[in-house]
C-alpha cells in the first residue's frame, strides 16, 4: 500500500522534547469567576469529574485527547493533526531538539492567535512547557522519504499523513520518525504510551506576538532575555 515509503526501521533510545501549553509560575484558575474559596473547591471537583484519571500526564494525555472528545458527523475538527483526525486516537508529538519544537509550536499558535484575536492592538504573550521524555523502541523511519512523498511535510493539507497515520496504527506500529514541515528537523509521531519512560520538565518558554502588526513571534527561554524570533 504504502510500497517506497515504509521500507526502514530504526532501534530509537533517546529523549524526546515536547512543547505544550504551560505557565511558568501556579494560578489559581477559579478566582476570577469568585472571591468564595469554597466556589474555588466546588469548581475544581466539577472539572475534576469529567478528566480521565491519569499518574502519567506527560505521556497519557495526547493519547487521551484523541479519544476522549469526539465529532460523530464532523470530519474535520480542531483536534485534527498530521497523522490523526483527532477522533480515532491520539498521537504523542515531540522533536530531537528543542529548536523544532518552538518552530512547530509557533506556527499553530501564530495561527490560533490570527484567527481568534486579528484586531488585537498590542501583544499577545503565552507561555510554554517543554517536557522530555525517554523513549525506547523500534520506530518506522521517514526521513528523507518527503523526497518523493512531499505530501509528508505538506504545510496545512494533512489527507495523505492522516491516512499513513490511520494504517501505521491498524498496524500496531510504535510510531515514526519524519522531517519537520516546519523547518529542517526532525519529529515522531507515537502511537502507544509504552515506548516512554522519564517524562520530566526541561524548561519553560515565553511567546509574544502582536497580531495586528503580523510581525514575528519572539520567543524567551529567560524572562527577558530573547532566545529567537521565528
Amino acid at each position: 500500500m504504502y510500497t517506497g515509503l515504509i521500507a526502514s526501521v530504526v532501534i530509537f533510545d533517546d529523549d524526546l522534547l515536547r512543547n505544550i501549553k504551560g505557565i511558568r509560575e501556579s494560578q489559581a484558575l477559579f478566582d476570577d469567576l469568585s472571591d468564595n474559596a469554597d466556589d474555588h473547591t466546588v469548581a475544581c471537583a466539577a472539572e475534576c469529574r469529567d478528566t480521565l484519571p491519569t499518574d502519567q500526564g506527560l505521556v497519557t494525555r495526547p493519547f487521551d485527547y484523541g479519544m476522549a472528545i469526539t465529532y460523530p458527523f464532523i470530519l474535520s475538527n480542531w483536534q485534527r493533526t498530521r497523522f490523526s483526525d483527532g477522533n480515532s486516537y491520539g498521537v504523542w508529538y515531540g522533536s530531537l531538539d528543542l529548536e523544532t519544537t518552538i518552530y512547530e509550536s509557533v506556527y499553530h499558535w501564530r495561527r490560533f492567535v490570527l484567527d481568534s484575536f486579528p484586531s488585537e492592538v498590542g501583544d499577545i504573550v503565552t507561555d510554554r512547557r517543554v517536557v522530555k521524555a525517554g523513549c525506547q523502541g523500534i520506530l518506522v523511519s521517514l526521513l528523507d522519504k518527503e523526497i518523493d512523498f512531499p505530501a509528508l511535510i505538506a504545510p496545512d493539507d494533512y489527507t495523505f499523513t492522516n491516512a499513513l497515520g490511520a494504517y501505521m496504527k491498524k498496524q500496531n506500529q510504535n510510531g515514526l520518525l519524519v522531517r519537520s514541515a516546519r523547518c529542517q528537523g526532525t519529529n515522531a509521531a507515537l502511537f502507544t504510551p509504552s515506548v516512554f519512560s522519564n517524562a520530566r520538565d526541561h524548561c519553560f518558554l515565553t511567546y509574544t506576538f502582536s497580531p495586528l502588526t503580523n510581525g514575528p513571534v519572539r520567543v524567551e527561554r529567560e524572562p527577558g532575555k530573547l532566545l529567537m524570533v521565528v
